[in-house]
């Protein structure tokens, strides 16, 4: 008899059960795609936090959980013996005029503060930082020290080896027992909206590349609404797309060959690299836009963990203990504004 059940294999589901099992919990995973079939077993991972102001629930705890990764997935490989790809080597963001450029020098005192020494956004001039650094209109980028990369599929390859190890297997199917949580991500969104009447959340499709270009052990760049992600592995993640309106979700087409043509123009020395694999997958988003966390609403005694959307890996190590406290223990420290009710 499991103690707690998870529907839901992705990375929301994958944290929690890993989390609920360290713990002591005897955990199953029900999940009929199986691991990281949805947007969790994409491309491009950057745990990259939001700006150091007009601070909120939801930015005070992505910090908490970008702070908390480090250990959180040192834990996971040294159990299951696999790499999650996980750095954190920061951020180069190109500044594009003087006024961005006012606003920069603003936020790298305001994270000072808010930041609490753990981690810095400064203004670098681009002359200071190599040959990786994109080119700037102004000549300075913003360097955060917070951000981090890893490879999201290696990740839940990783949490899988670390579960298993704990006892834990992902089941196609299987009936609930002991508490329930769904993480059942875009699927569970769309069940909360029609059972509700209205929009709860919805998926937003995006779309990213993977190239055979090894940068190193490199900061990841922010430039022209593009994120480059170098991962452990020798490849560079390139994206992504906000598609809400989409015919196929599984499927790349121009706007992927628009995405590579604006990073080649951005990064030229990506020029002739190989693209080794296009990706599309669907992101659960709810109408907050903050992650929907607590009891579920169409099903009494029972969890919901899910609008992950694009910083659903930054926040995992944070929504797994918020989650395993308030399963396991009844200790309810979720933010008010992840409630079910806010998007409800």
């Amino acid at each position: 008899m499991a103690d707690v059940t998870i529907r839901g294999a992705g990375i929301f589901g994958l944290s929690i059960a890993w989390t609920c099992a360290q713990r002591g919990a005897k955990v199953q995973v029900i999940d009929p795609f199986g691991p990281g079939a949805g947007s969790s077993g994409g491309l491009v991972g950057a745990l990259a936090p939001h700006v150091p102001e007009n601070w909120n629930a939801k930015k005070a705890f992505q910090f908490d959980s970008l702070i908390m990764a480090e250990g959180f997935w040192s834990q996971v490989e040294a159990v299951g013996g696999v790499s999650p790809g996980y750095a954190r080597l920061g951020r180069l963001q190109p500044i594009a005029d003087a006024r961005t450029l006012d606003l920069a020098h603003k936020r790298s005192e305001t994270a000072k503060a808010l930041w609490q020494g753990k981690a810095v956004w400064q203004v670098m001039a681009v002359s200071d930082m190599g040959g990786w650094c994109p080119p700037s209109p102004t000549g300075f980028v913003i360097h955060d020290t917070l951000s981090a990369r890893m490879h999201p599929r290696q990740a839940c390859a990783a949490l899988v080896a670390a579960l298993q190890t704990l006892g834990v297997e992902i089941e196609a199917e299987g009936v609930d027992e002991g508490q329930v949580v769904h993480a059942t991500g875009v699927v569970g969104l769309q069940e909360l909206s029609q059972a509700m009447g209205k929009t709860v959340g919805n998926g937003v499709k995006g779309q990213a590349a993977l190239l055979r270009f090894d940068a190193g052990k490199v900061p990841q760049l922010f430039a022209d609404a593009l994120h480059f992600i170098p991962h452990a592995n020798g490849t560079l993640a390139i994206g992504s797309t906000s598609e809400r309106e989409f015919d196929a979700p599984d499927t790349t087409d121009k706007q992927l060959d628009d995405v590579l043509d604006r990073a080649v123009q951005t990064l030229p020395l990506l020029h002739g690299a190989e693209v080794i694999e296009r990706w599309a997958g669907v992101r659960p988003r709810s109408k907050s836009r903050a992650p929907i966390l607590g009891g579920h609403p169409l099903r009494p005694g029972q969890f919901i963990a899910n609008g992950g959307f694009k910083i659903g890996f930054g926040m995992a190590p944070k929504v797994a203990n918020v989650m395993a406290d308030l399963v396991l223990e009844s200790r309810d420290g979720i933010p008010e504004d992840f409630r079910p009710e806010r998007s409800l």
